[in-house]
């Protein structure tokens, strides 16, 4: 750029982990062209809104985040507004033609245009999927020290094709992040301070790619990385938890005791009509084989409640696997149809009836989220500091089990890998002190 002022750079990130990965990297790809990030819209020369489509009502937030655009952008009418994301995948040239002040479209694939969009080098609305990989054309991640833990995105797409779900219609179908480029940009992040990294993708055990046997091989090269304390992933699907990454959760100790295994109902005839391809009974005795191979795992997963033709015994499967399971947290919600997937048109629960189920399920999860958060005052466990707490001295950190620990820890610093005795467990976190 011949103009050496920097310009700003505003990014607000809806939804899933993959979605903060991707706006790191769009915030890296306009680095390139001379934009610093702001904390503020107002501030702005560029305001990016990175969008998810999983929630219900994510259009509709969309359009009520531009609405509040709208004065901004009458003030400095050369303020450019972008969408990118799920919800710009989904609604494309319809989002312009709601919202005339947006000034380009991008979807999740795409999104390695993005400079080329900001500068009018290319069309304002692109939801293609390029046969380029979009990782190849992004520019080296920044030279800067990062915060202890990380994301890296090996796998993207699904499919799978749940009656539910606009994964595969948003994200496209599923692709692997070759080996070599995982273990390279993992390598760049560790040398810059990372000690954790969570590996994401829509359907991430489903991972394929160049180079590697498997997602548990992949994990194992992860693991040979020296500084790398610590491996995470998400999100999971039951028909992908081959046998080698079993494996892993058994022989690599770096490899978090977390798993995140959607199982989304306990009735089979549910399951059936959400297409998920595995049985509830095919699930526990998955959960059996997982357990045995790393006895202490902590086991979350995803519930949706009031799917169309759920019926009381139906909900009542559910909350019998849910009692045979005990997880230690999980996401529940009640169905919204979303358009374009194939359970959008089909009959629904009543509303009420719904509602209530809802809390039914949740109030079990409840219980044993308390449950499992009891379970660890007295232990001591490992704890990655990411972040100065609100008080005096205190730092804020993950455990083993993903857990937020607060600790009084004046001598210690972020990035710091403890060990934390737990002294007391609250509605959403754990208090401790260095052992």
């Amino acid at each position: 750029m011949t103009d050496q002022t920097p310009k700003r750079l505003f990014i607000k990130t809806y939804g899933c982990q993959m979605n903060v990965y991707d706006s790191q990297r769009m915030a890296e790809a306009m680095g390139a062209e001379g934009y610093v990030q702001t904390d503020r819209a107002e501030d702005a020369d560029m305001v990016l809104l990175n969008t998810c489509h999983i929630r219900e009502k994510a259009a509709e937030k969309l359009y009520s985040d531009l609405g509040r655009l709208k004065p901004l952008k009458s003030e400095r009418p050369d303020l450019k507004i972008g969408v990118a994301g799920c919800v710009a995948q989904a609604e494309g040239d319809e989002i312009i033609r709601r919202m005339p002040l947006v000034d380009l479209v991008v979807g999740p694939q795409a999104y390695h245009r993005l400079p080329a969009m900001a500068r009018g080098e290319a069309p304002a609305v692109d939801t293609d999927f390029p046969a380029e990989d979009k990782f190849d054309h992004l520019p080296q991640r920044a030279a800067t020290r990062r915060a202890p833990a990380a994301f890296l995105t090996v796998q993207e797409g699904c499919d799978k094709f749940c009656a539910f779900c606009v994964v595969p219609y948003t994200r496209g179908a599923e692709v692997s992040r070759p080996a070599e480029r995982i273990l390279t940009e993992a390598r760049d992040l560790v040398a810059r301070g990372v000690r954790e990294i969570t590996l994401l993708g829509q359907n991430v055990n489903g991972w394929h790619g160049e180079g590697m046997a498997g997602f548990g091989t992949l994990i194992r090269a992860l693991a040979d990385i020296d500084g790398l304390d610590r491996i995470r992933y998400t999100t999971s699907h039951p028909n992908d938890m081959a046998d080698d990454l079993i494996e892993a959760h058994r022989d690599v100790p770096q490899l978090m005791p977390y798993l995140h295994l959607p199982v989304q109902s306990g009735s089979d005839r549910i399951l059936k009509a959400m297409n998920r391809k595995h049985t509830a009974e095919q699930y526990l005795r998955l959960i059996d084989r997982i357990r045995a191979a790393r006895p202490d795992i902590m086991l979350t997963s995803d519930f949706i409640v009031g799917f169309p033709g759920e019926t009381d015994e139906d909900h009542a499967a559910t909350l019998r696997l849910v009692e045979q399971v005990g997880f230690g947290t999980a996401f529940s919600f009640k169905y919204s149809p979303r358009p374009g997937t194939p359970a959008f048109d089909r009959p629904m629960v009543e509303d009420a009836v719904a509602d209530a189920r809802l809390q039914e399920l949740q109030a079990l999860l409840n219980r044993q989220q308390k449950a499992a958060q009891d379970s660890m005052v007295g232990r001591t466990l490992g704890v990655l500091f990411e972040k100065p707490g609100r008080l005096p001295g205190q730092l804020v950190g993950k455990s083993d089990y993903l857990h937020s620990v607060f600790v009084h820890a004046p001598q210690a610093q972020v990035g710091d890998l403890v060990q934390v005795r737990i002294r007391a467990s609250a509605p959403n976190s754990l208090e401790g002190e260095l052992a």
